[in-house]
C-alpha cells in the first residue's frame, strides 16, 4: 500500500530514471540551431575536434566522453538528418543516453532502435578503442552497417562488418575500424580462434572496449545456456549410432519414463532389461550386463538414442535439409546453421532421421555468451522486451533496464485471451477471425511456436482458400521481404516466433523494400517513374489499412516466456498506428497441458462449456501469466546454476588465454622455461629428500631415476648422497647447475634465435594439448558430480574442488612435458623452420553446443603457468584462518596466510 502511494507521489524508479535525462535532452535541443547552421565540412570537422579534446582530456583532466555527450549527440542528429533524412526524436536521445550509460534501453517495436544506437556508438567510438554492435544474424549486421555506416562515414569514422565466411585479413581490418557490426556467434568464435593462434599478429580482435547488443534478451537470455564450441575430430563411432538407433523403435511406452517439464527421459527397470536383451541379440554387448565397465559406450549410445526418439520432434526441434539435421531455435524459429547438439545427441538424431552420421568431435575451446559478454568493460543493450527479465539482467550482467516512453502513445487494443477445450476448436476460431479481417482488408500476423503448428494452420487456411505467406525456418531466405510486406492490405502472414526479425512491419507495406525488389535493372526516368508509383501505392494502401483497423496480431498459443508473447504483440501499433492483438489457447497446448490443464478441463466441463465455445475472462490472463512466471523463474535458475559451473572453467580459461597472449607477445621465453626447470628440480628434491630427514631416509636412487627420465641426464645422485655432511640444498644446487649447463649447451648448438623459437612453439603446442585434455576431464567431472548429491554433498563445491585440483595437476604435467621435450629436442635444419609457428593441421568444427542440462553453480581455480605461481585462494577446502586446512596446498602456490610468498618458502617449509 505504501509502495503504491510512494509510486503515485514520486513516480516509479523507471520514471525517475527517464526524468533524469530530460535536462540533457534540453541541452542537446538548445544546440540544434547552432549545429544546423554548420556547413558539411564544419560538421565533419567536429569529429577530429572531439577526438583531440578526449585525447587531451585523458592526460590533462580535460574533456571526458560524458562531458561531450550533448555536443556529440547534436552532431549525430544533424548528420542523420542530412544523410538519412531522419531526425532523432527526444525519446530516441534518451535511448542513446541509456546505452551510453551501460544500461538496457527497452523501446517498443518501430521506435527506431537502429537509429538510437548511432548516438552512443559515435560518442564511444571517438576514444579510438573500437565499438562493437552485436546483431542476431548476418543479414541485420550487413543491413545496419551499410545503413548507419553512411552516418558514421559522413562524420569521418570507419565501419567494419564481421559475418560468416570472411578470412582473417578481412576480420582484422573490420575489427580495426572505429565501429564493427557483427553477430554474437562470430564475435564469440573469433575470440576462441584468436586464443588458438600461434602468433600475436595473427589475432584479429582488439582489447574489448564497448559493446551494444541488439535484441539483448534473445542473445543474453534465450541463448545464454548454449555454449560456442570449437572442436576437432575424435574416435569414429558413427556405425554404433546407427545400430543402436535401429533398436529403439522396438521399445514400448512402459520401457521408459518421460518428464516433459524437465525435458528428461530414463529407462525403467523393465526397459533396461528389454534394451539389454535387444543389444545382446544384436551382438553389441561386450560382456553379459549392460552396466559392465566394458559397455559404458553402449549405455551412452542407448541413452542418447532414447532421448532423440522420445524428447525431440522433427519440424519442432529440428528440420532435415540436404542430408543434415539442422536445429531450430525455439525462441526465433530460425535454423541454427553450424550449431550441433553435444555429447553425441546430434549423431543420434542423424541416425534417427537416416541422415549421414557425422563423426563425433572433441572440444578444443568453448565459451558461453554469458561469460563472453561479461568481458566487455562497458556493455549496453536494446530490445522491445526486457523488463520481464530485469532481475536476471541485473543479477548476471549488472545491467539495469530502462523503459523508454514511446514517441506517440500506443493505440493498440490488447484483447483478452480465448481458451478452448480442444486444438481443433481453437484453429477453427482463428481461421474464422482471419477470414473476417481479410474481408475488410485488415492485415493479419499470426504467430505460432513451431514449424509444425505453422504448417498445420497453413493447411486450414488453404482449405478455406485464404491466400497467405508462411515464414519459418524453411523460408528463412525470404524472411525480411515477407515481414516487410506483412502490413499490406488484406495480407495474412504466418510466422514461427517473431523474436529478432529486425524488420519493421509498416502499414501499406515497406516502400524501400518494394523499390529494391521491383526496380532491379531499371535506371533513369523509368526507375524514377516506378519509384514514384510504388510510393503512391504504399501511401494509398496505408490509408486503407488504417481505416480497416491496422495490423491484427493473432497468437495460436502462449509461449513459456512472456517476453516472446510481448514481442509478437509489439509488432502491431508501431508509432501510434491503430492495431489489435489476441491470444487463442486450448487445453491441448503445451503450456496448459504441462502446467495443470486437468483441473481447468474439469472446471470448464462443470461450467457447461459447449463445443466451439471459448472462455474469456481477465482472470484467465492473470492465471496464465502466473504459469509463465513460474516457468521463467525455473529457466532463470537453470541458467544461473549453469553459469556458476561455467565460471569455474571461465576463470581457468582466462588464466590460460592470458598466458598464451603473454607467450606470443614475448620474444624471449627462456626465463619462463628456466623457472619451469627449476620448479621441477625443487619439487623432485623435496619429494625424494624430505626436509630434516636423516640421510638413510633419503630416496636418492628414485631421485636419480627421475632426473634421468625427465632431463635425460645420468647424474651420480646416489654417490652424492653418501658424501659426508652433504645437505639437500647442496644436492639441489648440483642438480640445478647440471640441468642449466645441459640447456645452455643446447642453446649454444642451435643458436639463441632458433632456441627461442623452439621454446615458444613448444610452450604453445603443449599448453593447447594440455588444455584440450583438461576440458575433456572437466566434461566428465561435470557429469559425475551430480551424483554426489545422493551423498549429501553440494555438486558445485565438489566440482570447484576437483576442477581446481585437476587444473593444478595439468600445470604440473605441463611443466614436466615441456622440460622433458626441450631436454631431448634436436634440430637439424640450416635455417629456423617456419612451421614451428604453424598450428598442427587438424580439421576444426565450430558449433553451438546443446543446452547443457546442469544442476549447478561455480567459481574457479586461478592456476597459472610457472612464471606466475598457482593461486589456491578459491579452493573451498582451504581456510586462510585455519592452518590445519593448508596441508594440501601445492608448494608453488601463494601461501594461504596472505604473506604473498610461495607456500614452500613460508608455512610450507
Amino acid at each position: 500500500m505504501f509502495g503504491a502511494l510512494a509510486k503515485k507521489l514520486f513516480g516509479s524508479a523507471n520514471d525517475r530514471a527517464v526524468k533524469g535525462y530530460i535536462k540533457t535532452v534540453q541541452a542537446i535541443n538548445d544546440l540544434e540551431p547552432e549545429i544546423s547552421g554548420l556547413t558539411d565540412a564544419q560538421l565533419q570537422a567536429k569529429t577530429a575536434e572531439f577526438k583531440q579534446r578526449v585525447a587531451l582530456g585523458s592526460q590533462n583532466g580535460g574533456t571526458e566522453l560524458d562531458d561531450l555527450l550533448p555536443e556529440a549527440f547534436a552532431v549525430v542528429r544533424e548528420a542523420a538528418k542530412r544523410v538519412l533524412g531522419q531526425r532523432h526524436y527526444d525519446v530516441q536521445l534518451i535511448g542513446g543516453m541509456v546505452l551510453h550509460d551501460g544500461r538496457i534501453a527497452e523501446m517498443k517495436t518501430g521506435e527506431g532502435k537502429t537509429l538510437v544506437a548511432t548516438l552512443a556508438v559515435y560518442l564511444n567510438a571517438i576514444s579510438g578503442k573500437g565499438v562493437h554492435v552485436v546483431t542476431v544474424n548476418d543479414y541485420l549486421a550487413r543491413r545496419d552497417a551499410e545503413w548507419m555506416g553512411r552516418v558514421y562515414g559522413f562524420l569521418g569514422l570507419t565501419t567494419g562488418i564481421i559475418v560468416h565466411g570472411i578470412d582473417d585479413a578481412e576480420r582484422q581490418a573490420a575489427y580495426a575500424c572505429d565501429i564493427t557490426y557483427g553477430t554474437n556467434n562470430e564475435y564469440g568464435f573469433d575470440y576462441l580462434r584468436d586464443n588458438m593462434k600461434f602468433q600475436r599478429e595473427q589475432m584479429v580482435q582488439r582489447p574489448f572496449n564497448f559493446a551494444i547488443v541488439d535484441e539483448v534478451d534473445s542473445i543474453l537470455i534465450d541463448e545464454a545456456r548454449t555454449p560456442l564450441i570449437i572442436s576437432g575430430p575424435s574416435e569414429d563411432t558413427t556405425d554404433l549410432y546407427v545400430k543402436v538407433n535401429a533398436l529403439i523403435p522396438s521399445l514400448v511406452e512402459t520401457d521408459y519414463e518421460k518428464d516433459e517439464k524437465q525435458r528428461t527421459v530414463n529407462f525403467t527397470e523393465a526397459g533396461t532389461e528389454h534394451i539389454e536383451q535387444l543389444l545382446r541379440d544384436a551382438g553389441l554387448l561386450k560382456s553379459e550386463s549392460l552396466y559392465d565397465i566394458d559397455n559404458i559406450a553402449v549405455v551412452h549410445h542407448a541413452n542418447q538414442a532414447l532421448r532423440a526418439h522420445a524428447l525431440f520432434t522433427r519440424d519442432v526441434d529440428y528440420i532435415v535439409k540436404d542430408d543434415k539435421v539442422i536445429i531450430i531455435d525455439e525462441f526465433t524459429g530460425r535454423m541454427m546453421e553450424g550449431r550441433r547438439y553435444s555429447d553425441g545427441l546430434h549423431q543420434a538424431l542423424e541416425a534417427k532421421e537416416g541422415a549421414t552420421v557425422q563423426t563425433e568431435n572433441q572440444t578444443l575451446a568453448s565459451i558461453t555468451f554469458q561469460n563472453y559478454f561479461r568481458m566487455y568493460p562497458k556493455l549496453a543493450g536494446m530490445t522491445g522486451t526486457a523488463s520481464t527479465e530485469a532481475a536476471e539482467f541485473a543479477d548476471i550482467y549488472n545491467l539495469e533496464v530502462v523503459e523508454i516512453p514511446t514517441n506517440v502513445p500506443v493505440a493498440r487494443l490488447d484483447q483478452d485471451d480465448e481458451v478452448y477445450r480442444s486444438a481443433r476448436e481453437k484453429y477453427e476460431a482463428i481461421v474464422k477471425l482471419i477470414a473476417e479481417c481479410r474481408e475488410k482488408g485488415q492485415p493479419v500476423l499470426v504467430g505460432t511456436v513451431s514449424i509444425e503448428k505453422s504448417e498445420l494452420l497453413s493447411d486450414f487456411l488453404t482449405q478455406r482458400k485464404i491466400k497467405h505467406n508462411v515464414l519459418n525456418a524453411r523460408h528463412h531466405d525470404s524472411e525480411a521481404f515477407i515481414v516487410a510486406q506483412a502490413g499490406r492490405l488484406g495480407a495474412v502472414t504466418i510466422a514461427t516466433n517473431m523474436a529478432g526479425r529486425g524488420t519493421d512491419i509498416q502499414l501499406g507495406g515497406n516502400a524501400e523494400m518494394r523499390i529494391l525488389a521491383e526496380t532491379q535493372g531499371m535506371d533513369g526516368e523509368v526507375r524514377e517513374k516506378m519509384v514514384a508509383q510504388i510510393r503512391a501505392e504504399v501511401a494509398a494502401e496505408k490509408e486503407k489499412t488504417l481505416a480497416a483497423g491496422g495490423l491484427y496480431v493473432i497468437a495460436t498459443e502462449r509461449h513459456e516466456s512472456r517476453r516472446i508473447d510481448n514481442q509478437l504483440r509489439g509488432r502491431s501499433g508501431r508509432q501510434g498506428d491503430p492495431g489489435a492483438s489476441k491470444f487463442f489457447l486450448s487445453l491441448e497446448d503445451d503450456l496448459l497441458r504441462i502446467f495443470g490443464s486437468e483441473r481447468m478441463d474439469s472446471m470448464l466441463q462443470r461450467l457447461g462449456l459447449e463445443e466451439g465455445e471459448a472462455i474469456i475472462h481477465p482472470w484467465i490472463n492473470k492465471a496464465l501469466e502466473k504459469a509463465q512466471q513460474k516457468v521463467e523463474a525455473r529457466n532463470y535458475e537453470i541458467r544461473k546454476n549453469l553459469l556458476k559451473f561455467d565460471d569455474v572453467m571461465n576463470d581457468q580459461r582466462k588464466v590460460i588465454y592470458e598466458q598464451r597472449i603473454e607467450m606470443m607477445s614475448t620474444d624471449d621465453l627462456s626465463e619462463t622455461v628456466a623457472d619451469m626447470r627449476h620448479e621441477i628440480v625443487e619439487d623432485l628434491v623435496a619429494a625424494h629428500i624430505p626436509e630434516k630427514a636423516y640421510a638413510e631416509q633419503w630416496n636418492a636412487a628414485g631421485l636419480q631415476q627421475e632426473i634421468a627420465r625427465i632431463f635425460g641426464l645420468d647424474l651420480p645422485v646416489t654417490d652424492w648422497a653418501k658424501e659426508e655432511g652433504i645437505a639437500d640444498a647442496q644436492i639441489r644446487e648440483r642438480l640445478l647447475d647440471a640441468v642449466d649447463r645441459r640447456m645452455a649447451e643446447k642453446a649454444a648448438n642451435f643458436g639463441p634465435d632458433v632456441m627461442r623459437m623452439v621454446e615458444r612453439s613448444l610452450l604453445l603446442q603443449v599448453l593447447d594439448q594440455s588444455w584440450k585434455e583438461h576440458l575433456h576431464h572437466l566434461d566428465y567431472l561435470r557429469q559425475a558430480v551430480g551424483l554426489r548429491a545422493y551423498a549429501q554433498k553440494d555438486p558445485l563445491n565438489e566440482y570447484k574442488r576437483e576442477a581446481f585440483a585437476l587444473f593444478q595437476q595439468m600445470l604440473v604435467r605441463l611443466r614436466e612435458q615441456i622440460t622433458a621435450i626441450l631436454a631431448r629436442v634436436e634440430i637439424r635444419a640450416e635455417e629456423p623452420p617456419a612451421e614451428l609457428f604453424a598450428r598442427p593441421s587438424v580439421p576444426m568444427h565450430e558449433s553451438r553446443g546443446e543446452d547443457i542440462e546442469a544442476d549447478s553453480d561455480s567459481d574457479a581455480a586461478q592456476g597459472l603457468l610457472p612464471a606466475r605461481p598457482v593461486h589456491g585462494g578459491r579452493n573451498a577446502a582451504v581456510d586462510p584462518n585455519d592452518a590445519s586446512t593448508w596441508k594440501n596446498t601445492p608448494r608453488n602456490a601463494p601461501c594461504p596466510c596472505g604473506s604473498g610468498k610461495k607456500y614452500k618458502h613460508c608455512h610450507g617449509r
